[in-house]
C-alpha cells in the first residue's frame, strides 16, 4: 500500500518519511488510500466485501493515450476511500466476488463507459448496480452531471480541473488522487437520497429494471471503419484528390499515434489534417505555412507527410475515394407520419405531466419503431423489442390511443 500526504497537511498515525509519502493513510476530507501492490488490493478487498454497497469509479487515458485502459479504480464505502492504480495492481481478481455479487449494491455515476471497461480489462460484470445518473433521469432532474448533482443534494461543490487529466501518467500527482477520490467519496450519501426521492415518487422499480438492463452491457470491440476519414468534420468541399490526401494523411497518423501510444489528434489535429488535404503542399516550408499546423511537424515528420501527399497525388483517378450516396429518403407515407406525430404528442403530454425528459421517456427511435409496427392494445405493446416494462406503464394506455387514432 502506497499513500501521499499532501504539503502542508497533517499526515495521520505516522510521521511523514518524505515530503509527499507516508506508511499508511492520510486523512483529506475523510481517509483515502492509495493501493499499488497486490497484498494492498487483497486487504481492500476484505475490507469491502462486509459492506452493503459500495461506491465505484474508475479512471481511463483514452483522451490522451491511443490504446485507452483503466488507470485507477475508486472505491468508496461509507467510512473510507481506496484508489487503486490498476497500471500497478493489474488484475482485479480479489474484488470481482465483490462486485459480481447481487446482494452488494455498487452505485456508480453514469455507469456505461465504467462497466464496458470493466469488463474489457478485468473481465468483470457488476450486480446490484445503482446508477445516480440514471436515477437523477427518472427525478426529471435537468442537470445530471455528478458535480451539479452533489451540488445539489449535498451542497459540495466538486472540482473539475482534472476531468481530461493524463491518468496514465505515473507518478501521479496528489491533487490528481484527492480529485479521483472525489468521485466516489460523495456518491453513497447522494444514492440515499435519490433512491428516497424514487421510492417517494413510485418510481424505484421503473429505476431497478433501467439498472437490471445495464447490468449486461459489456465491452464489444469497435469495428474498423476504412472511411472513418470521411465523417470528419469540414470535409464536404473536398474534392476527391484532396480526399486521398486526407485518406492518407488519416492512416499516417493513426500508425504515428499507435507506436507513441499518444492520442491521434496530439499528433496532428484534425483541422490542420484536413487544411493540409486541402493545400497539397509539396514542400516542407509550404507545409510549415499550413494553418494549425505545429511547428515540430516539418522537421519531425515533414518527408513522411508530403510522401503521403505524393501518394495521393500518383493516384489514377479511378483510384480516388467518392462519398458513399445515401440510401435515399423512404417514399412518403402518410400514415406512418401520421402515427409518428401521434406518438410524439402522446410521449410529450405524458412527460410533461411526469417531469422528465421525453427523449429519456422514449427516445424517437422507438416512437419510429412504434409507428411501423402499430400495436393496437397493451398486449402487443409488450411484445415491441426493446420496450421497458416501465415505460408501458408509464405511457402503455397514451400509446395506444394514439395508435388507434
Amino acid at each position: 500500500m502506497t499513500c501521499v500526504t499532501p504539503p502542508g497537511r497533517k499526515s495521520y498515525g505516522a510521521e511523514a518519511v518524505g515530503a509527499n509519502a507516508c506508511p499508511e493513510a492520510y486523512t483529506y476530507r475523510g481517509m483515502m488510500e492509495y493501493i499499488t501492490t497486490e497484498r494492498g488490493l487483497e486487504g481492500v478487498a476484505q475490507r469491502v466485501g462486509a459492506e452493503s454497497a459500495l461506491a465505484v469509479d474508475t479512471e481511463a487515458a483514452g483522451y490522451h493515450r491511443y490504446f485507452d485502459r483503466v488507470c485507477l479504480v475508486q472505491i468508496s464505502t461509507r467510512s473510507a476511500t481506496y484508489v487503486i492504480d490498476a497500471l500497478a495492481v493489474r488484475r482485479l481478481d480479489p474484488l470481482r466476488p465483490v462486485f459480481e455479487d447481487p446482494s452488494v449494491e455498487i452505485v456508480i455515476h453514469d455507469a456505461d463507459y465504467d462497466l464496458r471497461l470493466l469488463s474489457r480489462d478485468f473481465g468483470i460484470r457488476v450486480r446490484g448496480l445503482f446508477d445516480t445518473k440514471v436515477a437523477a433521469q427518472f427525478l426529471g432532474e435537468p442537470s445530471i452531471g455528478l458535480a451539479s448533482l452533489v451540488e445539489k443534494y449535498l451542497g459540495i461543490r466538486l472540482e473539475k480541473a482534472f476531468q481530461r487529466a493524463d491518468w496514465a501518467q505515473r507518478p501521479l500527482p496528489v491533487e490528481m488522487l484527492e480529485y479521483a477520490a472525489e468521485d466516489t467519496r460523495h456518491l453513497l450519501p447522494l444514492r440515499d437520497l435519490l433512491r428516497a426521492e424514487l421510492e417517494r415518487r413510485g418510481r424505484l422499480a421503473w429505476a431497478r429494471e433501467e439498472f437490471e438492463l445495464q447490468e449486461a452491457i459489456q465491452w464489444t470491440p469497435p469495428a474498423a471503419d476504412p472511411d472513418a476519414y470521411l465523417r470528419l468534420k469540414g470535409t464536404r468541399d473536398l474534392q476527391p484528390r484532396q480526399l486521398a490526401v486526407l485518406r492518407e494523411l488519416y492512416a499516417w497518423r493513426e500508425a504515428v499515434a499507435r507506436e507513441r501510444d499518444v492520442a491521434p489528434f496530439r499528433v496532428l489535429t484534425n483541422e490542420a489534417m484536413i487544411e493540409i488535404a486541402r493545400r497539397m503542399p509539396e514542400t516542407e516550408r509550404a507545409l510549415s505555412a499550413v494553418p494549425g499546423t505545429p511547428r515540430s511537424l516539418a522537421r519531425r515528420h515533414g518527408r513522411e507527410v508530403l510522401a503521403a501527399i505524393a501518394r495521393a497525388r500518383a493516384l489514377s483517378e479511378e483510384a480516388l475515394p467518392t462519398r458513399p450516396r445515401g440510401a435515399g429518403r423512404p417514399p412518403p407515407d402518410p400514415e406512418f407520419d401520421a402515427t409518428l406525430e401521434r406518438l410524439r404528442a402522446a410521449r410529450d403530454k405524458v412527460a410533461t405531466e411526469l417531469g422528465i425528459d421525453r427523449g429519456f421517456l422514449m427516445p424517437r427511435s422507438q416512437l419510429e419503431e412504434l409507428a411501423r409496427l402499430r400495436p393496437r392494445s397493451l398486449e402487443a405493446l409488450s411484445g415491441v423489442p426493446g420496450l421497458r416494462r416501465w415505460q408501458i406503464e408509464a405511457l402503455g394506455a397514451e400509446i395506444v390511443k394514439a395508435i388507434n387514432g
